[in-house]
């Protein structure tokens, strides 16, 4: 079996590379929040509104909110979102610094969380 210079296989690989989707092995990155990180609300009921730069995995992704006593509160996410999206209303939020926690999976695989500290009046 005759050998392939390595000065060949480089731009090969290269190209492969290049091929490749873009994200293909990207993790699910916030790219918009509601409410931001750091906000302050005025009312007890918020619509919360996760936006990612890729699809997510509904069935396996994660909402909680912690509030202020430490208490928390697993919300289930609206059925209907966008697939790049988690939706849900969180409602009799009491005055203080809450904290919305979140987990998805990304359809290619990863998993990545955070979390958003936010207060209400």
């Amino acid at each position: 079996m005759p050998s392939v210079p390595r000065s060949s296989l480089l731009p090969s690989l290269t190209a492969l590379l290049l091929a490749l989707p873009y994200g293909a092995s990207a993790h699910a990155i916030i790219v918009s929040s509601q409410p931001v990180s750091g906000a302050t609300i005025d009312t007890s009921a918020i619509a919360i509104r996760l936006r990612f730069n890729s699809r997510i995995d509904h069935a396996r992704s994660r909402l909680k909110l912690r509030a202020p006593d430490g208490a928390e509160q697993v919300l289930t996410p609206a059925a209907d979102a966008p697939a790049d999206e988690i939706d849900v209303e969180a409602k009799a939020l009491s005055p203080g610094a809450w904290h919305l926690q979140w987990q998805v999976l990304s359809v290619d695989g990863h998993i990545t969380r955070g979390d958003i500290p936010f207060n209400v009046r």
